[in-house]
C-alpha cells in the first residue's frame, strides 16, 4: 500500500517556521513523543488533527495530506509491476523512498512511462494502419504497379538501340503517364498522414482527469454552490415526479431547447437515466461559468482532450449534485447506513449515480464515510476509479481477481461484500453490485458492469454491509492483494503472475 511521507512534509514546514516539536504538539494538543512518531510517518495521521496541524502550520490540508504524492507513489509501484520494465530487482516499496527523497525524479519517471505508453501506442495504431488500411493498401499496389511500369519502359529503352522513333515516343509518354501518376499517390499519401491523427490510444489525457479529480478529492465546493442555486430555481422538490418538466419549463427559460421527450432511435430509458440526463442538460447550459473556471485554475489539465473530459466529468458531477443536494444526500445516507438500495428509491437514482455521489462526500468539516469507488467490465477492465489515500486502485491494469467487484459478476443485482484483508494486515470493507446499463433487446448482449465502494474496516460498523461481520476475528477477513505482481501471498491458488516482491 502507497504511503504518502506526510510526517516529512509536517517535519519541514515547523522547521521553516521556527517551531520546535514541543510547541506544535502542545498548540494541537498532542503529546511532543506522539508529534515525533508522526514526523517520523510512524503514525498516520488525517481527520480533525491533519486540520489542526494545517491550520497551526498555515498551510492547506492538500499541502499536509500528500494527495499528490501518494498518485506519484501509486503510479511508480505501477510501473515496477509492468512485465516490460521487471528486472527482478526494482521494489516498488523503495518508492516512497524515492518521492520523499527525489520527488522531482519521481515525478520525470512516471512523465517518461507516459510518454513510452503515448509513443508504443502511436507505433501500434501505425501498424494496424499500414496492415490493414483499404486505402493504404490500394496506394502502395497502385505505387508498386506504377513503379514496374516505369522500370520496364526504361530497360526497353536503355536496352535497345533500334527502336523505331513512334515507339520511342510512345514510351517516353507512357514513363511521364506512369511518373505523374505515381507523383500523385505519393501525394496522396503525404496528405493522408498529414490529416490522420499521430497520436492514437493516448492514456494521458484520462489520467490527467484522473489526476484533476483526485487532486480535488472529488469535491467541487464552487460547484456544489452554483448546484444548490440552480436547484432553488426548479419550483419543485428534485426527486419529485415533476422533476423532469420542471427542468425543461427551466431550460426554455434559459433560452435553451428542450430535450426531446423520447429517444426515437433506441429503447425506452429508464426513469433515473431520464432525470440525469435532464440534470445534465441543465448542469450544461446554467452553470458552464463556474464549470469553465474550475476547468480554468487546474494545472493537471494540459491538453484539449483533458479539457473535454474533464468538462464532462464536470457536468456529470453537477447534475449528480442537483439530484442528490450534498446535506440532504449525506443525512440520509448516515440515517440509512449507506443503504444503496435505500439510497435508490429516496432520490430516485440509479446504483452508479448513488456510488458515485456517495464518493463525493469529502466536504470539510461534513465529510460522510470515505469511500473509494471503481467500476469495471466483466474483462477486468477499470473504466472508472476513485482511490483512498491508503487503498490505491490499479491505474494501468487489472487488480486482485478476489476483490468484489470482480465477484458480483457470479450474482447480478444483489450486493456483493467482502471483509478484505491486505499482506500489511490493513482491512477494508468492499461492497459490489453488478448492473446492466441499458435496457437492450432480446438477440443483443447484456451491458454490465460491476459497481464496487471500499471503505477502512474502522468505518464497517457505520455501513449496513458491515452488519454480521465479527470484526475482532481475523479468520472472517479474506486475504486478498493489490495486484498479483506485488502481492506477496505465494500460496494464493488465484494467481496469474509471479511476483517481483519478495515476502
Amino acid at each position: 500500500m502507497a504511503r504518502a511521507p506526510i510526517g516529512m512534509r509536517i517535519r519541514e514546514r515547523r522547521r521553516s517556521l521556527g517551531r520546535t516539536q514541543a510547541d506544535l504538539a502542545q498548540a494541537v494538543g498532542i503529546s511532543a513523543s506522539y508529534l515525533n512518531l508522526i514526523e517520523h510517518d510512524k503514525r498516520q495521521v488525517g481527520g480533525a488533527l491533519l486540520r489542526r496541524l494545517g491550520e497551526v502550520l498555515s498551510v492547506g490540508i492538500e499541502y499536509l495530506d500528500g494527495a499528490a504524492e501518494r498518485r506519484l507513489i501509486q503510479d511508480l509501484e505501477e510501473i515496477a509491476t509492468d512485465p516490460a520494465n521487471a528486472d527482478g530487482e526494482t521494489d516498488p516499496e523503495s518508492a516512497t523512498d524515492l518521492v520523499a527523497r527525489h520527488r522531482p525524479w519521481a515525478g520525470l519517471i512516471v512523465n517518461m512511462h507516459r510518454t513510452n505508453l503515448d509513443q508504443t501506442a502511436t507505433l501500434h495504431a501505425l501498424s494496424d494502419r499500414l496492415r490493414q488500411d483499404p486505402f493504404l493498401s490500394d496506394a502502395v499496389h497502385g505505387m508498386l504497379s506504377n513503379i514496374a511500369a516505369i522500370r520496364s519502359t526504361s530497360e526497353i529503352l536503355a536496352s535497345v538501340d533500334d527502336v523505331p522513333d513512334d515507339q520511342r515516343t510512345r514510351f517516353h509518354r507512357n514513363l511521364a503517364e506512369e511518373s505523374a501518376k505515381l507523383s500523385d499517390v505519393a501525394q496522396a499519401m503525404a496528405g493522408y498522414f498529414d490529416r490522420a491523427p499521430s497520436r492514437q490510444g493516448s492514456v494521458t489525457p484520462a489520467e490527467e482527469v484522473d489526476d484533476f479529480v483526485l487532486e480535488n478529492q472529488n469535491y467541487f465546493a464552487p460547484l456544489e454552490e452554483a448546484v444548490e442555486k440552480l436547484g432553488a430555481r426548479l419550483g419543485c422538490d428534485v426527486v419529485a415526479p415533476e422533476f423532469e418538466s420542471a427542468a425543461q419549463t427551466l431550460l426554455q427559460q434559459i433560452g435553451k431547447t428542450p430535450l426531446p421527450e423520447h429517444d426515437s432511435t433506441g429503447p425506452a430509458l429508464p426513469a433515473a437515466t431520464r432525470r440525469f440526463r435532464a440534470a445534465r442538460a441543465l448542469a450544461v447550459a446554467a452553470l458552464t461559468n463556474v464549470i469553465e473556471e474550475i476547468l480554468l485554475h487546474s494545472p493537471l489539465l494540459t491538453s484539449d482532450a483533458a479539457l473535454v473530459r474533464g468538462r464532462r466529468a464536470l457536468q456529470s458531477y453537477a447534475a449528480a449534485a442537483l439530484l442528490m443536494p450534498y446535506d440532504r444526500f449525506r443525512e440520509t445516507a448516515i440515517a440509512c447506513r449507506y443503504d444503496i438500495d435505500m439510497l435508490q428509491y429516496r432520490f430516485s437514482a440509479s446504483v452508479e449515480q448513488v456510488c458515485h455521489r456517495l464518493a463525493s462526500l469529502r466536504k470539510p468539516g461534513a465529510e460522510g464515510v470515505p469511500f473509494a469507488f471503481m467500476r469495471s467490465d466483466p474483462a477486468g477492465f477499470i473504466t472508472k476509479r476513485l482511490p483512498l489515500r491508503d487503498l490505491p486502485l490499479p491505474r494501468y491494469g487489472g487488480a486482485c481477481p478476489l476483490w468484489a467487484i470482480y465477484r458480483a459478476f457470479q450474482t447480478p443485482d444483489r450486493v456483493f461484500r467482502q471483509l478484505a484483508e491486505f499482506p500489511d494486515r490493513s482491512r477494508f470493507l468492499f461492497f459490489a453490485k453488478t448492473v446492466a446499463k441499458q435496457a437492450t433487446g432480446f438477440d443483443a448482449p447484456r451491458h454490465l458492469v460491476s459497481i464496487m465502494l471500499g471503505c477502512d474496516a474502522l468505518y464497517a460498523r457505520d455501513v449496513i454491509y458491515g452488519d454480521g461481520l465479527d470484526l475482532t476475528a481475523k479468520s472472517v477477513s479474506e486475504p486478498v492483494g493489490s495486484a498479483c505482481r506485488v502481492c506477496t501471498r505465494e500460496e494464493c491458488r488465484h494467481r496469474q503472475e509471479h511476483p517481483i516482491t519478495g515476502a
